[in-house]
């Protein structure tokens, strides 16, 4: 068997690290991340921490928020949310001096984050790193907080959830940092979900393509605007667990010299719903008018599917995440009449599985495969979507775990080096 591509940053690194909300939780895994950074230091490398939330903080302050008022404007949710955030810093910091390592911590407008105006889900617009270069060349570990900045309008804004991992690749891209890691509750990402499929291995190291196409498809973790992110300006990802501190999963460009395997992984997604629209006219323009309504309402639609047409009318069938069905719904009852639609329908009991992998590119067989191993199981296939090196099919929802199970012992995925 050869032996895996290795990826290592140099002996005296910079690096960014981000710990999750699971890895500063209460006050000892605080104090083990501050200890770990220590070492860190000793080593002679210098770090600069990006730190979500602790534990299920944001979740607390979002009830709060609801418990108060129906009326909850974008700045102010950000200005609530945000809290979660500035006190975890000053928790770590407070851990670190309390470790030997001197340092200071950062809102997300100090740390130089300049956003857009979109409040609750801002866009990063660029990033002065002034002072935490400063505090880099004194000696000091910068504490970052993550998922926030200061907007154009001079307001405090949130990045979204998962929005502490794309800070955290803006720093290491600004800096120049070597490596960018990004520290949770798992040992890094897997060939599917360890709990559903009890022989799924460790990935050691995946493309950012395979990686993208991975949280598309469902994969939590990392976040996709952070995998993105660092695909277009090629910052290192090392996906690993702040509990056991081992080598996680590498996330890099795609090295030529390695073989690639067909398959990498299969996702399970169980977080969307189906919308179907029936009797819809079929010219030109329908389907962009209705589109375009949901996209300047900024509903994220997925996978869309339409009937061939019988008697000039089709269905158009599309899911979009569970949390946006409502607004979908009823953009769709909206339109239905202007466009002449007979009926809107919805589904919330469905499953998203995919199967990811650079390979399939050279491979082909792998869709008549999926198809065939489930539909030798009995799981029927509503919906369909493909790319490049990806394969989605939308089935029932009680039927996703079998999927991924089935799926992911035909392409032996247990039995696989990567």
């Amino acid at each position: 068997m050869s032996s895996l591509p290795s990826v290592s940053v140099s002996p005296v690194a910079l690096l960014v690290q981000k710990f999750g909300g699971t890895s500063v939780a209460d006050p000892t895994r605080i104090r083990d991340v501050a200890d770990h950074v220590a070492r860190c230091r000793r080593r002679g490398d210098e770090v600069v921490l990006v730190i979500s939330a602790m534990g299920k903080e944001t979740d607390e302050l979002l009830r709060l928020a609801h418990e108060v008022s129906e009326i909850r404007p974008g700045r102010e949710m950000d200005m609530l949310i945000t809290a979660g955030e500035r006190k975890a810093v000053a928790l770590v910091s407070m851990a670190l001096h309390a470790a030997g390592v001197d340092s200071e911590s950062y809102t997300g407008s100090q740390a130089g984050f300049l956003t857009d105006t979109n409040h609750t889900n801002a866009k990063i617009l660029e990033v002065n790193a002034d002072r935490i270069r400063e505090a880099l060349d004194a000696g000091r570990v910068p504490v970052v907080a993550g998922s926030q900045g200061m907007s154009t309008d001079r307001d405090v804004t949130f990045l979204g959830r998962g929005g502490s991992d794309t800070t955290a690749v803006a720093l290491a891209k600004v800096l120049g940092a070597d490596a960018c890691e990004l520290y949770t509750d798992v040992s890094g990402v897997f060939t599917t979900d360890p709990r559903v499929v009890d022989t799924a291995r460790k990935i050691h190291r995946i493309s950012f393509d395979e990686m993208l196409e991975m949280t598309a498809a469902g994969c939590p973790k990392p976040a996709m605007r952070s995998v993105e992110f660092a695909h277009r300006h090629r910052v290192p990802l090392h996906v690993r667990s702040a509990f056991t501190w081992e080598v996680g999963t590498w996330v890099t460009e795609e090295d030529p010299d390695m073989e690639e395997a067909v398959i990498r992984a299969v996702v399970a997604d169980l977080s969307e719903a189906k919308v179907t629209v029936t009797g819809v006219p079929d010219r030109p323009g329908i389907a962009a008018n209705l589109f375009r309504r949901l996209a300047d309402a900024d509903v994220n639609v997925d996978m869309i599917v339409q009937n061939a047409s019988e008697g000039g009318v089709t269905d158009i069938s599309f899911t979009v995440p569970r949390l946006e069905l409502d607004q979908a719904l009823q953009i769709c009852e909206d339109k239905r009449a202007e466009i002449g639609a007979e009926h809107v329908t919805s589904g919330q009991r469905i499953a998203k599985v995919s199967v990811v992998g650079a390979g399939m590119k050279s491979n082909p067989g792998v869709a008549a495969t999926v198809f065939e191993t489930l539909a030798n199981h009995e799981v029927n296939i509503e919906m369909i979507s493909t790319s490049a090196i990806r394969i989605s099919c939308v089935i029932a929802h009680d039927q996703a775990d079998r999927a991924v199970q089935v799926l992911h012992d035909v392409f032996e995925l247990e039995k696989t080096e990567f």
